[in-house]
């Protein structure tokens, strides 16, 4: 199966549907000027005034202009023609100064053009990408030297229990895929007329931090997290941190994140020195 050909499809529908879900309230996003990046991202992340930022797989470009709205120089990237055109209506109705660009993740160096200080990959992003070291050398290409990747990532483990209690190990960890999934639904509740068909791919945190590691970059933290953005498991309940299993209910990680730095430049060459004159 053509993956990518039949993953574009699947997003193009998606994208109107989202676009007028509660789930992401583009309006209110709009109107209030708010922010949908996590606490722990804009914590962990740091300042982002004037320092440009590539946000790859960026959708709808909400968490992009989330960026852009603290002060970030910000490019997105999707492979989804759809998502972009959106991305950069929201941009102009918002007042919001940033770039939007349609190409596939793989093709970033050539289809950007340009080097950043940060590169940000936001939730539910590596499941569409088959091979992670191609990424990762992605990132490091558009990385200046000094700057970092930040990724914030649903953890890969909760996906071998199931799906009722959390409870119980059901699926394979090391099942890679690809993993094709036919479902009418997206994930904000709305039916899919057309394309429901998609393709995914599992990544271990080993696989993430390896791959990171393989191209030069310097793993800064990982850091694990009790929460998520979504009611994984039926007997989970959620406030406006998250989702989270019962009181007194065995915990497992449920999100992650990770920054990895690239290598500072080359101290500038200084003038090439003469001979030396002997000494008396």
């Amino acid at each position: 199966m053509d993956y990518l050909t039949t993953n574009r499809a699947n997003w193009n529908a998606r994208v109107p549907i989202h676009v007028d879900s509660d789930f992401y309230d583009v309006d209110g996003f709009k109107a209030n000027g708010r922010s949908v990046l996590r606490p722990f991202e804009v914590a962990e992340v740091g300042d982002v005034s004037g320092r440009r930022l590539a946000h790859l797989q960026c959708h709808i470009g909400l968490d992009t202009l989330s960026w852009a709205r603290l002060g970030a120089e910000v490019t997105g990237l999707d492979f989804s023609d759809a998502a972009i055109e959106q991305a950069r209506a929201i941009a102009a109705d918002c007042g919001l100064p940033a770039r939007f660009v349609t190409a596939d993740v793989y093709d970033a160096v050539e289809a950007l053009g340009e080097t950043y200080d940060i590169v940000y990959t936001g939730l539910g992003a590596l499941v569409w990408l088959p091979e992670l070291t191609r990424w990762a050398e992605t990132v490091a290409a558009l990385l200046k030297p000094g700057g970092f990747l930040y990724l914030a990532e649903f953890h890969p483990f909760p996906q071998v229990l199931d799906e009722e209690t959390g409870t119980t190990i059901a699926y394979d960890y090391f099942d890679r895929g690809p993993h094709v999934w036919e479902e009418p639904y997206t994930y904000t509740g709305g039916r899919l007329i057309e394309s429901h068909t998609s393709v995914q791919f599992q990544h271990s945190i080993g696989d993430v931090v390896s791959a990171v590691a393989a191209v030069g970059l310097r793993v800064e933290f990982l850091h694990e997290y009790d929460h998520t953005l979504f009611r994984r498991f039926a007997t989970m309940s959620g406030d406006h941190t998250g989702y989270r299993l019962p009181e007194g209910a065995s915990r497992v990680p449920l999100m992650y994140s990770l920054r990895a730095s690239a290598g500072s430049a080359p101290p500038a060459a200084g003038p090439v020195a003469g001979p030396v004159a002997p000494t008396m």
